[in-house]
């Protein structure tokens, strides 16, 4: 983004941050580089920290309703205990390793609505001010790519994606949100499920993967969820086709064993078999923010087809929204 200055707590003279972040999208568990970019004032300044904090736009349900509210979810000082010259200009590169859960904002280049964001603060002289904010893509890990292109040769639609706070209990979560994409059943499905829910939770040793099935009801029953979690690695070589097909027709065809062992809790959700998300999960019959899509799904997998141009417009609103909020609140 273009230089801003900090007129705020810093004054009007103030030095000018601006954050410049690598091309491509980053990795979750891996590393973001970028550079910060200084503009000396119009005076010496001591420069206390550059810290990078790692924003996320999500959803909350509460006996109100549901609203919206920014998250940071992680923070990285990269330097700090300097002084910057009156005029000068300094770069200082930093890496720093994303969280492993960290959401998915695009797939085969593709937005999916989910909104993240890099905000820079600057401590000067014991004043701190935002500074920069920039917009943060993050891709898949090749474990979820692989489960993702399964699903879309097997028939599957991405409807939606967005980040729900509260935690799904018996995983290993450690963020405060975690993300849900939601997905149209394949053919195969329809007259069984309304749509399955899917969410990935990374983490060094590998990746948790939580299924829920929005089943319809029969002649004689309700519709209900059905949940189960299946653990992989993150270079596992499988027919990920037959893997992906049997975690859903296990699923949908409600047997009792549900992949690898696990002792699932409560956290004040609905849940089933022992199994339940938090008390912040939702029906899954909403859709998430910025979506007007459909799948071209085959040997590219679950492509994300835009229609109308939709998906990447709407989405780019979405940001927009993000950031032109999080700059009034400074």
């Amino acid at each position: 983004m273009v230089f801003k200055r900090l007129l705020g707590s810093l004054g009007i003279g103030g030095p000018s941050v601006d954050t410049v972040l690598d091309p491509g999208p980053a990795l979750p568990g891996h590393g973001l580089t970028g550079q910060v970019h200084l503009q000396g004032g119009d005076a010496d300044f001591d420069i206390d920290h550059i810290t990078l904090e790692l924003l996320a736009r999500v959803e909350a349900e509460h006996d109100g309703g549901e609203s919206e509210g920014t998250v940071a979810f992680d923070r990285f000082t990269v330097a700090g205990g300097f002084r910057l010259a009156a005029g000068e200009r300094r770069s200082i590169p930093f890496s720093v390793a994303l969280p492993w859960e960290t959401p998915v904002t695009e797939l085969y280049g593709q937005p999916l609505g989910v909104v993240l964001g890099v905000r820079t603060e600057l401590a000067v002289a014991g004043a701190k001010d935002k500074g920069d904010l920039d917009q943060l893509t993050v891709g898949p890990l090749p474990a979820q790519e692989a489960i993702l292109e399964a699903l879309g040769r097997l028939g599957f639609g991405f409807k939606s994606a967005d980040l729900e706070y509260g935690r799904i209990g018996g995983t290993g979560q450690q963020l405060p949100f975690y993300q849900e994409i939601e997905l149209t059943p394949a053919p195969q499905y329809a007259h069984q499920v309304n749509e399955i829910e899917l969410t990935f939770l990374a983490s060094p040793a590998g990746l948790e993967v939580v299924l829920e099935a929005d089943k319809r009801g029969g002649l004689f029953s309700s519709g209900h969820d059905e949940l189960a979690r299946y653990t992989v690695g993150h270079h596992d070589s499988r027919d990920w086709n037959a893997e992906v097909d049997g975690w859903i027709r296990r699923l949908v065809e409600h047997r009792a064993s549900y992949g690898s062992p696990a002792a699932y809790g409560h956290e004040g959700g609905h849940g089933h078999h022992g199994y339940g998300h938090g008390e912040h999960h939702h029906d899954g019959r909403r859709s998430g923010p910025g979506m007007g899509t459909a799948i071209a799904a085959g040997a590219a997998g679950l492509a994300v087809g835009v229609v109308g141009g939709m998906v990447a417009a709407e989405a780019v609103d979405e940001i927009g929204d993000f950031f032109e909020g999080d700059e009034d609140e400074g």
